[in-house]
């Protein structure tokens, strides 16, 4: 097994593909009182086309990733998991692994990647920080069939292994927080979970009290109004694939619709809360490294592996520490329903943020993370 330095590489065919196909999108209809209530917003995407064309600079937005120590590593038969891989100056630093989900990226932990391992203040935890991309996203290898959430776990297991690390804190949201329920679950290196997403899930989600009956009835709403998604690319990802594969303009209102509905935006639809920049690079990993359709693969892989729903016979005993953001899609239940399968050791009611939370509030995210590893 070994690992490779990697830059992310700039690449101009493909620039000037997408940038093609970007250029000649032609817009449609949309209900006059459209704004994001029915999907992706007309004026933002017209107003996002122009800046991508105008003004969006993707080799400074690769330099700028670029600063960051990048791999390869082969973690059997000849895979390959990219990741950042940042250690710490610090003789006290403990390592640490981030984990996206989608549609998001290695963007999202772009902004607190040397925090987290320099931290301001000297008396605030440190981190040798890994940041992998999942299997089938960006620069890592691409699965030759749909891998679930656990069999990620397995991957990112031994990923720690070969770097050399046999026992390590976990961070996780989206995928991440489920990837690591099943971390906390099977592997014997993982020390701490932190999660900023109600993922993996209690076999016993049976609501006792009002507050129980609230949630259930809030997250039955949110099922029927936001996950559509979920069951179309848990599905029959590859018919997906043919709309989306070349159609960038496609791939990045799929992605815009979801920074709005999962954010705490103001209201109740409004712009996503990051800037273009922000957004066109996240887009320009998955359309430059052709990588939207195996991204979607790991929620077939989900389905195929039985869904998100921990053993009956099994409680994640591994010290938990949950960062509950008021806005997030996966929005956590009271308390006592998440301890029926986490030893939940520290938690914390967020007064705003959503979804991305590195991203819209990374001070609230660092405090909590670096709080709940203090208190181990």
């Amino acid at each position: 097994m070994t690992v490779t330095a990697f830059e992310i590489p700039v690449e101009p065919l493909e620039m000037a593909l997408i940038r093609q196909r970007v250029g000649a999108f032609r817009f449609f209809e949309e209900p006059e009182d459209a704004g994001w209530k029915h999907g992706a917003s007309r004026d933002y995407m017209e107003r996002l086309r122009t800046y991508w064309l105008e003004q969006f600079d993707w080799p400074a937005a690769v330099a700028k990733l670029n600063r960051h120590p990048h791999i390869r590593v082969e973690i059997g038969d000849g895979f390959h998991l990219h990741a950042i891989h940042r250690r710490s100056s610090r003789a006290d630093a403990q390592p640490l692994l981030i984990a996206h989900g989608w549609p998001g990226s290695i963007v999202e932990f772009d902004a607190i990647i040397d925090r987290l391992a320099e931290p301001e203040d000297p008396s605030a935890p440190a981190f040798h920080v890994v940041a992998p991309s999942l299997p089938g996203y960006a620069w890592s290898d691409r699965p030759k069939n749909p891998i679930g959430p656990r069999g990620v776990a397995r991957l990112y297991d031994t990923l720690m292994g070969v770097l050399g690390y046999d026992q390590f804190v976990y961070q996780g949201g989206d995928w991440g927080c489920v990837i690591g329920g099943w971390m906390g679950l099977d592997s014997s290196r993982i020390t701490a979970l932190h999660i900023s997403g109600f993922g993996l899930r209690p076999a016993d989600m049976h609501p006792e009290t009002p507050a129980d009956m609230a949630w259930l009835q809030k997250a039955m709403v949110t099922r029927e109004t936001e996950t559509a998604y979920l069951q179309l690319q848990g599905t029959k990802p590859q018919s997906l694939g043919f709309a989306m594969m070349d159609s960038p303009m496609g791939v990045a209102a799929w992605f815009a619709e979801k920074f709005v509905g999962w954010s705490d935006v103001p209201g109740e639809f409004s712009d996503p809360p990051f800037g273009f920049d922000v957004m066109l690079t996240n887009i320009m990993i998955y359309l430059t490294t052709r990588s939207f359709l195996t991204a979607t693969w790991i929620y077939r892989g989900m389905f195929l592996e039985g869904g998100f729903e921990i053993p009956k016979d099994r409680r994640i005993e591994v010290a938990t520490g949950v960062a509950a953001f008021p806005r997030d899609l996966l929005l956590f239940p009271p308390r006592p329903i998440v301890e029926r399968g986490y030893n939940v050791h520290h938690w914390t009611d967020m007064p705003r943020g959503g979804h991305f939370a590195s991203l819209e509030e990374p001070e609230l995210f660092l405090a909590d993370l670096r709080a709940f590893v203090r208190s181990l």
